[in-house]
């Protein structure tokens, strides 16, 4: 799916701003609130989560569906094309009308949709409306609990008055980030010719110093008298033409290319014409290739230095936050960074793009996070994800195909693979070649392991990369550093004998910002410091490691918990962007540590 863009053959209207919006309060739909403008609504801004938007615990904690109302205006002009609604996202899933006829649905929420709307809108005025439930259970990805423990401990103790008691309707993830909902994601209207381009598919390759670069160009319509022919021209980043072809599957050659690197980051652009159409595309050459015990970008042993991140920040919730997305680009690299994963779900657009401006490798993760971890009854019997897991890997894959700054696809991020080994090896192999099958340029894939008996697990050693998320010192050994170091260390023998890259995705440890002790305990801003120094010091000794991701990046919200005090506190910066002392400590390191080279 192409992001809309303004050229001469395309117009772009943005619907960002104020909406009228209201929760429903179970009438919503027989009431047919889609179909008269809403009665006493609040107002909200799109895009963004509601939940901290307006005051409240209905807002915060709402379970369900909620509407968003917006009266759009159409310039007639705009109707002699082809008229289409595009949502960035819609979290969780979402049902949209016009001027009161439903237009699409669309389930999955951190995904684009769009529908062509020439059938239902009117010149002029236009009442768009767009219902929103932010339910997880055992189809949604994310998953949640639908019945007993939740997350952070049992609803339903056994306990008279407890099993008495009714609780309002509520959700229980199975995930630890806040179950951000609303439409996240920028709204636009944007118009194609009759006959347009309907995707685009570059596939760079590199050998003997030249670049083939594969392309194919997918269109769709009648583009009338002008001719059906497609023609792709490609410039580099001075604009000066470096290959053309025509036809709408091809190769053409790009001799002595600049590369795309992490941290040097060079792009060029495709031009496809197709009747009236026309659609530039970015793109990046650069090769990825697993040898070994190695992940090499462009022929060179690359170690990932990074984070697991959150689109989270104050009142925009899992909103779109560009402010932020730029701050936090800069802050990788005063670190020196070089790559985050998207945990736990696909991210912005908008994201991807500075990263492939600015040189940042990503992980690209789907939103199955939690499946069968805590549940050991049932296991994947009792889920009802598998097709819709399929569609957002395809989706994923289609949306972000040609970003040079993806180098691996997650599937999924702490799955429980050890209490039914075989029942998680039988959900996942599949995924892991449709997405091997989905990707044209047939990058490494992986799934993100938890804390587990790592020796029970049949499903990760038979990813491309190794991807294990580690808590000793925290939740495991928490505050004895010596056992941690061991316990490590041991594990690390292990994964050595399979000849395998591996990555730490996420390791870290809980701290209160401004809390500091001369000994460092548990929660201290030295702790922190100390437990990253004690796991890194195991990391480094082992040549097959490619990689260490701290968890995570920033602090960010959580549901309410005893185990949770305002939020997951694990971040190097605050949720205000303040650094703590391990920011400063990998600052030191990730400065030292080369991109490349690092391990051979």
């Amino acid at each position: 799916m192409l992001y809309p863009k303004i050229n001469d053959a395309r117009t772009v209207m943005d619907l960002s701003g104020i909406w009228d919006f209201k929760l429903d309060d179970g009438k919503g739909f027989e009431e047919k609130w889609m179909e008269e403008p809403l009665a006493d609504p609040v107002q909200v801004a799109v895009p963004a989560s509601y939940n901290d938007q307006i005051e409240g615990v209905e807002y915060r904690d709402h379970c369900g569906w909620a509407f968003y109302q917006k009266e759009i205006e159409i310039p007639k002009i705009l109707l002699s094309q082809r008229v289409v609604l595009r949502f960035g996202a819609v979290t969780h899933s979402a049902k949209v009308y016009l001027n009161g006829e439903l237009v699409c649905e669309h389930q999955g929420g951190f995904l684009p949709f769009e529908a062509e709307i020439n059938h239902l809108v009117q010149p002029g005025k236009n009442l768009l409306c767009v219902a929103v439930d932010n339910r997880v259970n055992y189809s949604t990805l994310p998953i949640g609990n639908e019945v007993g423990a939740a997350f952070f401990g049992s609803d339903l103790p056994d306990i008279p008055s407890v099993n008495e008691t009714v609780q309002k309707p509520h959700n229980a993830p199975n995930f630890d980030f806040f179950n951000y909902a609303g439409i996240n994601r920028p709204v636009k209207i944007y118009t194609t010719p009759k006959g347009y381009i309907r995707d685009i598919v570059i596939v760079p390759e590199l050998k003997d110093g030249e670049a083939k670069v594969h392309y194919r160009v997918e269109c769709a319509g009648d583009a009338g008298e002008n001719g059906g022919e497609v023609t792709v021209r490609f410039f580099d980043e001075e604009g000066e033409e470096v290959a053309c072809a025509r036809g709408s599957e091809g190769t053409v050659l790009i001799e002595d290319p600049h590369l795309w690197q992490p941290g040097n980051a060079y792009l060029y652009t495709a031009k496809a014409e197709y009747g009236e159409d026309m659609y530039e595309e970015k793109f990046g050459v650069r090769s990825i290739e697993i040898r070994g015990t190695q992940f090499l970008i462009n022929g060179e042993p690359f170690y990932f230095k990074g984070f697991g991140k959150h689109e989270d920040s104050e009142v925009h919730g899992r909103g779109i936050n560009e402010p932020m997305n730029v701050k936090d680009l800069s802050l990788m690299k005063w670190l020196g960074a070089n790559s985050f994963r998207t945990s736990h779900y696909p991210y912005a657009e908008e994201m991807l793009d500075l990263c492939d401006r600015e040189g940042i490798v990503v992980i690209d993760e789907t939103t199955a996070v939690g499946l069968n971890f805590g549940w050991n009854d049932e296991g994947y019997a009792k889920f009802h994800t598998k097709e819709h897991h399929e569609q957002v890997i395809r989706d994923l894959i289609a949306r972000d195909k040609n970003h040079p700054c993806v180098a691996v696809w997650s599937i999924a991020n702490e799955p429980d693979t050890e209490k039914q080994p075989q029942a998680a090896h039988d959900y996942f192999m599949p995924l892991y070649h449709l997405a091997h099958e989905c990707d044209p340029q047939d990058r490494p894939v992986t799934l993100v392991i938890c804390q587990n008996d790592y020796t029970r697990d049949i499903t990760a050693p038979e990813m491309d990369i190794i991807c294990a998320n580690r808590y000793y010192g925290w939740y495991v050994f928490g505050g004895d550093l010596d056992a941690a170091e061991r316990a490590m260390r041991a594990e690390m023998k292990y994964w050595e004998k399979l000849g395998k890259p591996w990555m730490l995705t996420e390791y870290g440890a809980d701290t209160v910002a401004g809390l500091h002790k001369a000994t460092g305990n548990m929660f201290s801003e030295e702790y922190q410091v100390d437990y990253y120094k004690t796991i890194n010091k195991v990391l480094d000794e082992c040549d097959f490691v490619v990689g260490e991701h701290a968890w995570n990046f920033a602090d960010f919200a959580t549901i309410q918990g005893t185990l949770r005090v305002d939020g997951n506190k694990k971040g190097l910066f605050t949720r205000e962007r303040r650094p703590k002392l391990a920011a400063h400590y990998f600052r030191h390191r990730w400065h030292e540590v080369p991109d490349f080279g690092y391990k051979g």
